[in-house]
């Protein structure tokens, strides 16, 4: 697959097999990774590959109580409220692996970096036929001092990415996508 299909294609993945990644394709999902590029080449991500089935469902759990506890009363749609609230609902859709992509400095450009550590990884593993997807529901819970605790991280580090991967059961249909809007400007 060339890199404009794995763009086109990429998709966020929420139905996946039970098949677990080995060591060495998470490893080059990294090593894509880090060759995103970061300001003044400080490369301040870190990252940490949870594959214990009991520790993402624990994280799921205490990810979505933190989030109804802390979201401002009116800011969660009933829907949302419903799905957090239901306690068979796993925000990591029984992904094999969650690949947490930190940030180790508090530098002004750390977390764009770190972002765009990500876009890498999620393109590597659609390229590699996997799935992924950025699960926004763990990172409020992740940055408080039980979610770095519970990802062996230091109080320095900052989660930025929690990216789920593995073997889709299918892979979402494309989206048609608006035209970009380009304000050209010349001399």
């Amino acid at each position: 697959m060339d890199l404009n299909e794995a763009i086109a294609t990429r998709r966020a993945v929420r139905d996946y097999k039970p098949d677990a990644i080995d060591d060495a394709t998470i490893r080059a999902l990294i090593d894509a990774a880090i060759q995103a590029p970061s300001a003044m080449n400080e490369q301040p991500w870190t990252f940490t590959v949870v594959r214990s089935r009991p520790l993402l469902d624990r994280i799921s759990q205490e990810a979505k109580a933190h989030m109804l506890r802390t979201t401002p009363a009116g800011l969660l749609s009933h829907h949302l409220s419903d799905i957090l609230a239901d306690k068979s609902f796993q925000i990591f859709y029984h992904a094999p692996a969650l690949i947490v992509i930190s940030s180790r400095s508090e530098g002004p450009w750390a977390i764009i970096d770190c972002t765009l550590a990500a876009q890498n990884l999620m393109l590597a593993a659609r390229e590699r036929g996997l799935g992924s997807c950025w699960i926004g529901f763990a990172q409020s819970w992740l940055g408080t001092p039980a979610g770095r605790e519970a990802l062996k991280l230091p109080p320095s580090c900052v989660p930025v990415a929690p990216i789920i991967v593995g073997y889709p059961v299918a892979f979402p249909a494309t989206v048609a996508r608006k035209p970009a809007e380009i304000n050209w400007i010349a001399a």
